[in-house]
């Protein structure tokens, strides 16, 4: 059974905020957090990913960016990276953690480009493939039980 989700990026303030904020409105019995492999420690997420994310009802203006640590990967039942680089930064610096990191576009082979400083229209087509990502991960948790 699958309890905390941990969703991991680069800067922890455009990606995987807007994909904690998915999941936490999809499953709100689920323990969802993010961190970044560099995460710019406690920033606020990018403008344009709270605006895309409010125009659908989800907050996540009160998010911090924090680092990756080896106690938020310990503890999450689930490790969800935007890439394949990611999964394996992700199993090297935690080898334990390894059976448990898997991309977020998996089902649909995809990785999830990175739409820091970029127009908004790249970060629409981030969030796009972050809520397909988050849908077939939720339809997955669900079926687990």
């Amino acid at each position: 059974m699958i309890r905390s989700v941990l969703v991991v990026c680069n800067g922890n303030i455009c990606r995987s905020p807007m994909a904690e904020g998915l999941l936490r409105e999809a499953l709100p019995g689920l323990s969802a957090q993010s961190a970044g492999l560099g995460a710019l420690v406690g920033k606020p997420p990018d403008p344009i990913a709270v605006g895309l994310l409010a125009e659908r009802g989800v907050n996540i203006s009160t998010h911090r960016a924090q680092q990756l640590t080896r106690f938020l990967a310990v503890q999450a039942d689930l490790i969800l990276v935007m890439n394949n680089d990611q999964k394996g930064d992700v199993q090297c610096l935690y080898p334990q953690v390894s059976g448990k990191v898997f991309r977020l576009g998996e089902e649909s082979n995809v990785d999830i480009p990175d739409p820091y400083r970029k127009p908004r229209q790249v970060f629409e087509q981030a969030f796009q493939l972050i809520q397909q990502g988050i849908g077939a991960w939720v339809r997955r948790i669900q079926a687990l039980g």
